[in-house]
């Protein structure tokens, strides 16, 4: 991963993903702060995987973080370009964005390119952003050659942010299943993200920043050591887990062809 990409995940983790206090930061070993980095290193893998030379859409790409996993791949970029950074102020919001660099300005739903244009699309933590997300995934499969390759990531549940261009809470592995068999995939790779115990633990280190900005009350000392030993808690559990992700988790990584 380069260092701008690292530099770009981290801004983004620490705005969105988790507001640890650095009095929790040891807190528990890493429970509750991989959200970012187990999606990534997934990413990383799944496109290291793609044939050189072949042509990838990255729909949503946003401020095109994940350009530099794409460097082996004919790259175009999407997004609707119209998020600031500021949004409506509400929920989490990265204050700054930049969207610049985009190869194709347009509606996610109506992308003004010829059928079977691409052999690759890849779609990261966009659908909670869409009001009609299964006309957009039409609309990708519009745009995939048949045989080629959906790759997809969303949140199983995720907090507000983006707002107001936020409509859905996340999406469980029966939306996949049900929708990319609809759409005519094979899902070759579904990958959960996290667990019930690493997404409780990333609340709870996120709970003195929500503190800070909805009731301003401060946490004490006694308060702070009680939130530790919750973490330490958490981090036990997540070592021992067996299946709690089917419950709850940061989210779900896809990998479908196209039949």
């Amino acid at each position: 991963m380069t260092n701008a990409l690292t530099h770009l995940a981290r801004r983004v983790q620490r705005r969105l993903l988790s507001q640890p206090s650095p009095d929790l930061a040891q807190a528990g070993g890493t429970v509750g702060t991989r959200n970012l980095s187990t999606r990534e290193a997934w990413l990383k893998t799944t496109l290291a995987a793609i044939p050189a030379g072949l042509r990838i859409l990255d729909a949503g790409a946003g401020e095109l973080q994940y350009k530099p996993l794409c460097a082996h791949l004919q790259y175009t970029s999407q997004d609707f370009g119209q998020y600031d950074g500021q949004g409506d102020t509400s929920g989490l919001q990265v204050g700054q964005w930049d969207n610049s660099r985009l190869d194709i300005v347009s509606d996610i739903t109506n992308i003004p390119a010829p059928d079977q244009s691409f052999d690759v699309i890849l779609c990261v933590e966009v659908l909670e952003h869409l009001p009609d997300p299964i006309r957009a995934l039409r609309e990708l499969t519009r745009l995939l050659v048949p045989g080629g390759v959906l790759i997809v990531t969303a949140p199983f549940c995720s907090l507000t942010h983006f707002s107001p261009y936020f409509y859905h809470t996340g999406y469980s592995r029966y939306f996949y299943e049900y929708w990319l068999a609809e759409l005519h995939y094979t899902i070759e790779d579904m990958q959960w993200n996290g667990s019930y115990f690493e997404y409780v633990a990333q609340e709870v280190r996120r709970i003195e920043w929500v503190d800070s900005q909805y009731a301003k009350t401060g946490i004490t000392a006694h308060e702070q050591s009680a939130l530790a030993t919750t973490l330490n808690m958490l981090n036990r559990m997540a070592q021992a887990d067996h299946g709690s992700e089917q419950f709850l988790s940061y989210g779900l990584h896809v990998k479908a062809r196209k039949q």
